[in-house]
């Protein structure tokens, strides 16, 4: 299917009410011999490391809790020092730049601002100018989200939204793809100053759930900024949240604060806690 095809299928398509299928579906027990054969033929599909995974396959009774493993202590070790930044998923690489005047790179000949990511102007200004990347997850990968560096979870914000695809077809023909699929952002002081990890969802994510708080997305009710009136603190490589089913992470600093490495670049493969760059 080309990629035009794709777009007219992925426009018609009721991408809500499928995510939400898929979402119950996948959160529905089974019996165990048919459950871990799903298990098995998912992981042999996509090339899954079942090796790395927290518990063995019976532990699991729903494909979701599979889905959304933790993983083995001291298989994703975070790399140390107080200005070293570290990546908050394993993925790979779509974009990565600094915010000159507000904007990002989505794909080639499409940019988006950083108001429009966050849906919230005045949120948005502590980062123009400031680093970003935006991190691929595939159905491969750990699907739980990190924070790049210490510091205090100071409030989130969930912006309901549609459902498309974040495969390469659509980050290159859907305009402001982030900004208009469904996102959780969670807002952090760090050592690097103010930091937003926006989580985005895609087809088939049913939920995106937060670590710190009561929070899961796919309820479309949406709310300004909530702010925390005592922040929660957290670790570098501490728990921020989790997809259920693969999408997008992407961070946004404040300018002048992080530098990126080098080697982080389009199509780079990423680890969680392993570093992408450092304060300067």
């Amino acid at each position: 299917m080309n990629e035009q095809t794709f777009m007219k299928l992925m426009n018609i398509l009721p991408k809500s009410a499928l995510s939400t299928a898929v979402g119950m579906a996948t959160r529905l027990p089974a019996p165990a011999p048919l459950h871990r054969a799903a298990i098995k033929a998912f992981a042999k599909m996509y090339n899954v490391d079942l090796a790395e995974a927290e518990h063995a396959l019976e532990h699991y009774p729903t494909f979701a809790e599979f889905f959304t493993r933790g993983l083995k202590t001291g298989s994703r070790p975070v790399d140390p020092g107080e200005k070293v930044v570290v990546s908050p998923v394993d993925g790979a690489v779509s974009q990565v730049g600094y915010a000159e005047h507000g904007r990002v790179m989505q794909a080639k000949g499409i940019h988006y601002s950083v108001g429009e990511l966050l849906g919230d102007e005045e949120a948005a200004k502590p980062f123009h100018g400031g680093a970003w990347t935006t991190i691929y997850l595939s159905p491969r990968d750990y699907h739980r989200i990190h924070s790049p560096l210490g510091g205090k979870i100071t409030g989130y914000s969930y912006i309901p939204g549609e459902f498309w695809p974040v495969n390469p077809a659509s980050v290159k023909n859907k305009q402001s793809l982030f900004c208009v699929n469904e996102r959780l952002v969670t807002y952090l002081d760090t050592v690097a100053g103010k930091c937003a990890v926006v989580k985005v969802g895609a087809t088939c994510v049913s939920r995106i759930k937060a670590a710190y708080e009561d929070v899961i997305t796919h309820l479309g009710k949406p709310g300004k900024v909530h702010r925390y009136d005592t922040a929660i603190p957290v670790e570098k490589g501490g728990e921020l949240g989790r997809f259920e089913m693969g999408s997008t992470v992407i961070l946004v600093f404040e300018p002048g604060r992080v530098k990126w490495d080098d080697s982080l670049q389009p199509e780079a493969v990423v680890r969680m806690g392993r570093r992408i760059g450092e304060i300067p």
